[in-house]
């Protein structure tokens, strides 16, 4: 993570403190966490607030092309540090709540959604942007959530309701804050992982 990337995270968090919703960008260790299942037989992946790119660096390391990466950020400084940082990816500047009505994968569903959004201070935008990504998951897809809480960040409430089931797999404790990854998935189906 460079300077500009710090300095662009500051701005963001003073002036908007409840869409940034956290104390420092996420660490390379959370960064490994959330993506440890995902790699180039994914398939296309999408993900959700990558803000600096630090999740969006991981996914290349584990050897998803950048053309099999759609970005979706809401906030207009992170998405031209996206630009800059990663020129000629797909970066779509929007409200992933808003991704229901989206068809953003025209050959093959995407295999996996890592979100880095902050759910806890979003909890009126949670349903949407769960049916939304899972409109366009295949049906054996995960979506990685991490969150600074100490359960699931998605009420149970919206996981019946969608019919979602998530487990916990694993914890960054070398984190600012330490954080927590769930992986969400439509229940009673076996995801194909790739690990390694």
């Amino acid at each position: 993570m460079t300077t500009s990337d710090v300095w662009t995270f500051i701005r963001a968090l003073i002036t908007n403190p409840s869409r940034v919703s956290a104390i420092a960008p996420s660490s390379a260790a959370l960064a490994r966490l959330i993506t440890s299942e995902i790699g180039a037989a994914s398939g296309p992946v999408l993900e959700l607030g990558p803000g600096t790119g630090v999740f969006t660096d991981a996914l290349l390391a584990r050897g998803v092309s950048p053309g099999n990466l759609t970005l979706i950020e809401y906030g207009a400084e992170f998405a031209r540090l996206l630009q800059t940082r990663f020129p000629g990816m797909r970066i779509l500047q929007m409200d992933a709540s808003q991704l229901g009505g989206q068809d953003l994968f025209k050959a093959e569903p995407a295999g996996a959604v890592v979100s880095g959004l902050p759910f806890l201070s979003m909890p009126d935008k949670v349903a949407a942007i769960l049916n939304g990504a899972f409109s366009n998951l295949r049906n054996d897809g995960a979506f990685y959530q991490f969150t600074y809480g100490f359960r699931c960040p998605v009420p149970a409430a919206v996981l019946n309701e969608l019919d979602l089931e998530a487990v916990c797999i694993g914890r960054a404790f070398c984190n600012l804050p330490p954080a927590a990854v769930y992986r969400i998935t439509r229940r009673g189906v076996e995801i194909k992982q790739t690990i390694g």
